[in-house]
Order: C-alpha cells, then sequence, then structure tokens
C-alpha cells in the first residue's frame, strides 16, 4: 500500500503482531532498531568525554570574582545603557573548533546577572571569571560613570548544600520560555506610556524588587540570570520561522516537519480503506502549479516583524531562576515566589513568548519526600555553581534588549528599601562621632570574620583588673 509516499506491507506486520512480544523486540531490533540505540549511547559517551577534559583542562582553573554594583540613588539612565553592557560581554565569544572542544576542552566562559536580598538587604550583583573582571567593570563604568564595584564573598556559602537540614528549607523555580527562541518577550520601550505630554516609563525591576523587599529576618530571596556568549547561528531559525508565518505556516513550537507527516499516516489509512472498499482505485491528480493564496493578518505581520527585530540583535544563551531558603521557623516562600512568577508574567505578549515557571523543587511532591529533597539537592548545587543546564533543560535565546529588560538598575523613582546605592564622595567624619556597628551581609573579598575589631583588643595577662 502506498500512502503519498509511504509504503506499507499489510501482510508482513499482521504477521509480525500475530508473534510474541520477546520475537517483536528481536526482529525490531534486526531490522535496525540498534542504530538509534547506538547513536544515543555515542553521544552519551561523548558528552561524557568532553564533560572531563572540560573539566580537567580548563573550568577547575577558572577563578570565579562575585562583584556588587552600586549605583548613585540619582542617577537616570535607562535599560538603554544595560543593553550596552551586554554588547560589550558579547565580545568574550571563543570560535571553539572540534580538537578544540574534544581533546583541549576548550568553554565558553559565562556570566551571572543577579539580585540579592538577604534579610531584606538588596545588593545587585556580577559574577565573571577573573579575565574578564577589567571588561566587565570597564562596561559598566562606561554608562554608570560614578558606580560603586567592590569584590565581595560569594554568599551562596550562607546556606547548606544539603536537604533535609535540621535548620533550613528552600525552595527554588527554573523559568523557560514558553514558545520558541525566536519569538520574542516584551520589552523596555513597551513599557512607556503616554499619558500626558511628557512620556512615563513604568520600570519592569520595580515589580521584581517588590518581592525582594518582603523579605525579613531569617529569610534569603536570589535570582540569577546566567548569560553565555554564543554565534549568530541561532538566527537562522529565526528566519525560517519568518518565512513559514508569511505562507500561512503555524510553526509554533514542535510538532511539525517529519512528526506531521507521521501524524496523518492514520488518516491516509483510513481514506485507503474506503476507497479500497468502493472499488476506487484512480489516483488523486493534484495541480502543484496553483499556488495557494495566503491572507496575512495584521497581528501574523507584527509578530514577523517582532521576530525580525529580535533576530537584528546580539543574543545569549539564558537561564533564569531563583531560589529561596529560609529558617525552619520563619520559612513562607509564599510571599515572595508567586509574586516573582507574576512579575514574570509582565513580560508576556499574546502570539509571540513569555518566561514561565517549568519545574519547582516542590512539584507533585510533600516537602519531607524523598524525591522533594533529591529535586532540593540538585538544584541548590545548581544554582551555586550556575550551572547553565538542570534537569536537561538547557539554556534559550534572549537579546541584549530583553536581558536589559528582566535585568537592569532601576529607575530614582524605584523606591525600594535598603537597596544598596552608591554614596556621594567620601570624605573624613568629624572627630567623636559615634558609630553603630552591625554584622554586615556581604563581605569585602580578603575581610575575615571580625575585620579590623582585633586590633583594638587589649592584650593578656596585663597588671590590672
Amino acid at each position: 500500500m502506498d500512502l503519498n509516499g509511504f509504503t506499507i506491507d499489510l501482510p508482513f506486520w499482521l504477521t509480525f503482531f500475530e508473534r510474541p512480544i520477546a520475537e517483536q523486540a528481536m526482529l525490531l531490533f534486526a531490522l535496525g532498531a540498534w542504530v538509534p540505540l547506538a547513536a544515543f549511547f555515542i553521544k552519551a559517551l561523548g558528552e561524557l568525554w568532553v564533560l572531563y577534559r572540560q573539566t580537567v583542562k580548563n573550568v577547575s582553573h577558572w577563578e570565579w570574582v562575585i562583584l556588587a554594583v552600586d549605583i548613585p540613588p540619582m542617577f537616570i539612565q535607562s535599560p538603554k545603557a544595560v543593553e550596552q553592557i551586554f554588547a560589550q560581554l558579547s565580545g568574550t565569544l571563543q570560535h571553539i573548533d572540534v580538537g578544540g572542544k574534544f581533546w583541549q576542552g576548550k568553554k565558553q566562559k559565562w556570566f551571572s546577572l543577579e539580585v540579592i536580598s538577604i534579610e531584606g538587604y538588596i545588593q545587585f550583583l556580577v559574577r565573571t571569571e577573573a579575565e574578564y573582571r577589567d571588561l566587565v567593570e570597564a562596561a559598566i563604568y562606561a554608562q554608570y560613570t560614578d558606580a560603586q564595584i567592590t569584590e565581595v564573598e560569594d554568599y551562596v556559602d550562607n546556606i547548606p548544600s544539603s536537604y533535609p537540614n535540621e535548620e533550613y528549607d528552600v525552595m527554588g523555580v527554573e523559568f523557560k520560555l514558553s514558545q520558541p527562541d525566536p519569538y520574542p518577550i516584551r520589552t523596555y520601550p513597551s513599557f512607556q506610556y503616554n499619558l500626558s505630554k511628557d512620556a512615563v516609563f513604568s520600570d519592569p525591576m520595580a515589580a521584581i524588587l517588590e518581592n525582594f523587599t518582603r523579605i525579613g529576618r531569617g529569610e534569603n530571596l536570589w535570582l540569577e540570570i546566567i548569560v553565555e556568549p554564543v554565534d549568530n547561528n541561532w538566527k537562522n531559525k529565526g528566519i525560517t520561522l519568518a518565512k513559514s508565518l508569511m505562507k500561512g505556516e503555524d510553526d509554533h513550537g514542535p510538532g511539525g516537519g517529519l512528526l506531521t507527516q507521521a501524524g496523518s499516516v492514520p488518516g491516509l489509512m483510513l481514506k485507503e480503506f474506503f476507497n479500497i472498499l468502493h472499488w476506487n482505485f484512480e489516483e488523486e491528480h493534484h495541480d502543484d502549479k496553483k499556488e495557494k493564496k495566503v491572507d496575512i493578518t495584521p497581528g501574523t505581520r507584527s509578530t514577523v516583524e517582532a521576530i525580525e527585530e529580535k533576530i537584528s540583535k546580539i543574543g545569549f544563551k539564558s537561564k533564569v531562576r531563583i531560589l529561596y531558603a529560609a529558617k525552619k521557623n520563619v520559612y513562607s516562600p509564599n510571599h515572595c515566589i508567586e509574586g516573582i512568577i507574576g512579575a514574570m508574567n509582565q513580560f508576556h505578549i499574546m502570539n509571540r513568548n513569555a518566561i514561565v515557571p517549568y519545574m519547582a523543587t516542590h512539584a507533585h511532591y510533600d516537602s519531607s519526600h524523598v524525591k522533594s529533597n533529591r529535586l532540593k539537592n540538585s538544584f541548590v548545587q545548581a544554582f551555586k555553581k550556575r550551572k547553565m543546564k538542570w534537569k536537561f533543560q538547557d539554556g534559550y535565546i534572549l537579546n541584549i534588549e530583553e536581558l536589559a529588560t528582566v535585568w537592569h538598575f532601576p529607575l530614582p523613582f524605584v523606591k525600594t528599601p535598603l537597596l544598596q546605592k552608591a554614596g556621594h564622595k567620601k570624605s573624613e567624619p568629624p572627630a567623636g562621632l559615634p558609630i553603630e556597628t552591625s554584622e554586615p551581609h556581604l563581605r569585602k573579598k580578603g575581610e575575615g570574620e571580625k575585620g579590623a575589631a582585633d586590633e583594638d583588643e587589649p592584650p593578656e595577662n596585663l597588671p590590672f583588673g
């Protein structure tokens, strides 16, 4: 039986399904089922080998630094400035050939843009490999001339890495794009409104930072956006998608191509069966010269223009995730996690894209369940190491405009309590000024636990009481 290019031998398959299951499996394996299995094992071994070479030759020798960035409180700069920072970071792209990847273990270095709230103390951070520290600082100073950048200790060591834990509990959420990469999310130019003669900018960071202000004593809320420079090959997918939409083909998500043809096979078989019953063996003739006229709707045209706008800018492979960790006596993730998820919904556009949660550490399990604890341990490890891939879910492409929308320094009118900002010009304080000290939430790199206070302690065994 010939079904539009598919030839089906009915007697063979009738005989095949009459055999026992063990014989069916052996026959399928002999007919070529071993080919995809062999390809799977070869790919898995190749990935393990590359991971081993990268760890031994490169990653284990990298030195990471955490930079705390403080912006002056009255410094007015649009997210366009952060977009330019991302453009400069794209200069770290390395073109790695096959030999460099499989033998020398070369790996593209990445960055992590973070916003943290430790007991309500909010800080913007940038994590980078030491080689690119000067580049990161230069990119920030170029747009924010009065910014203060300080290297601090990594804050992720403040919480345990293994769960269940007697003192702490955690909850993590990882986000993905709801549609394929070429579809754009809502970006900062769309947050500008004309309510009067002057344009008003509704800063999307305000909705995100509001959830960080709700963190109290014993609580932590951390947001990290991992970005890795990539070449321009991802834009080819956007060009193909734009062409298919202009032809009237719905190409949202996977399911086209071979899968669509395979899904039409049962319908073709049923159609052929009715033709046999009615003794109709005439071959259908199709006029290939006659082209189908497609009417493009304004919405489709607007979507194509948005796709073309996205692929016109530099892209990064990205990953967005949040982690809430707190002591058990104050553990209450609902008052901030759901707010973060809701804040991410402001980037959604119908028929385009959205940032949506796809995996959480408590999904479908009780907080004390064994599988829940495995998810927590795995998520915390991925968060602390800033891994791009977690649970077989790799990163997705966001361009520099989209990244600057999700992560940028807030404008002065965003009133966020305890947001660390750069002060004014430093000078010596007046003599005799009383000073109140407290335990800092982030320590500068190289500072000890007690700092310089130990120098003021009197020597032991003094001759007076």
